[in-house]
């Protein structure tokens, strides 16, 4: 996969949330992290984030949105539940991107909604954990850049196949009925 990401939260309030995306972003590959301001306790954000990711990838602090600065080229892409927002599994994800989720109670603050390039949401009846929904956002990125093999088909998938071919073998052999009620 070419290119790079990174994920960062704006205003996060409780350190073990800020901790869990730095995890996260860690654990799919992520180029670097980063916060923009909020009260943040490095030594309560380092308590959830297990894997040492401040060790592992860069990871930015900015005072407010004024001062995110992200290299050139790349996209800032917010995670927010808005209505204009385009949905997540028809979104095409940038090449160079950073994803910004916004605070638990308030979500993304105006300055950056109006910085951000795109705004995405994942499709649910409510808001989710941080962690959770970049992990999500993540996963989505992963799926849809990388090469993967094809999934496998499901079991309705080849039952129905299985179906129609042997109605169209009936239709051309005269396969008898019974023989057909049998599959």
């Amino acid at each position: 996969m070419r290119g790079y990401f990174g994920i960062g939260v704006e205003n996060v309030s409780k350190a073990m949330n800020a901790g869990a995306v730095m995890r996260t972003a860690h654990a799919f590959g992520a180029n670097f992290s980063f916060f923009v301001g909020g009260p943040l306790d490095k030594n309560q954000i380092r308590l959830s984030d297990t894997s040492n990711t401040e060790k592992s990838l860069p990871t930015y602090y900015f005072s407010d949105a004024d001062n995110l600065q992200l290299p050139k080229g790349c996209q800032l892409v917010g995670i927010e539940l808005l209505e204009n927002a385009e949905y997540l599994p028809s979104f095409r994800h940038p090449r160079l991107a950073a994803y910004i989720l916004g605070s638990e109670r308030y979500g993304l603050s105006q300055n950056i909604l109006q910085r951000c390039d795109k705004i995405i949401k994942v499709p649910t009846k409510f808001s989710l954990n941080l962690a959770l929904t970049g992990g999500i956002v993540l996963y989505d990125r992963l799926i849809s850049m990388k090469n993967f093999d094809k999934r496998p088909h499901d079991i309705d998938t080849i039952v129905m196949q299985a179906t129609a071919d042997a109605l169209s073998q009936r239709l051309s052999e005269e396969i008898p009925l019974e023989e057909l009620n049998k599959l």
